[in-house]
């Protein structure tokens, strides 16, 4: 791991991360032409993320250092899943966070709290625009799904995985 992501810290939401998450989720959309209706681009949700995860069962972490918040990615008991079944939800690094590592830190880190929870399977919905996400879910043990599970309401998201805990 290079020295700048030693500098890294990983901490729950909190309310004031909001507004700048919200920034960096959509940004990162908007980069690998992913902004398109039916994903998280449009989704409320976006912009109160510290609200939405005060729902029992779920949790957010982001990463930060000296200059700001970097991204974040959290757990959540998406309707429709299976109860044993989390879902891995609005995990997004700005530019300069990538290729350190920090994403599977924060993957790896709601794996240890999606078991914490009691769930033994994690989901996720994706799209064939976040490549290097879709390498980094495949060495993590995620498998593809025919189909979505679950109702997150993302329409957008193309491509399914799923990954026993």
């Amino acid at each position: 791991m290079t020295q700048a992501a030693n500098t890294v810290t990983i901490r729950n939401i909190e309310p004031q991360d909001n507004e700048p998450l919200a920034k960096i989720i959509r940004s990162a959309l908007e980069e690998f032409g992913a902004n398109k209706p039916g994903t998280v681009y449009f989704d409320p949700t976006t912009d109160a993320l510290y609200q939405l995860f005060q729902t029992p069962r779920s949790q957010y972490f982001v990463a930060e250092n000296e200059k700001g918040l970097l991204g974040g990615g959290g757990i959540y008991p998406t309707d429709g899943l299976p109860a044993d079944t989390c879902e891995l939800v609005k995990m997004y690094l700005r530019p300069e966070a990538r290729g350190l590592g920090l994403g599977r830190q924060l993957i790896e880190q709601c794996m240890e709290a999606a078991r914490a929870a009691g769930f033994s399977k994690m989901y996720l919905e994706t799209m064939p625009e976040l490549r290097n996400a879709l390498v980094a879910y495949e060495k993590l043990g995620f498998k593809y799904l025919d189909r979505p599970i679950g109702n997150s309401g993302h329409f957008g998201c193309g491509l399914w995985m799923l990954v026993q805990l």
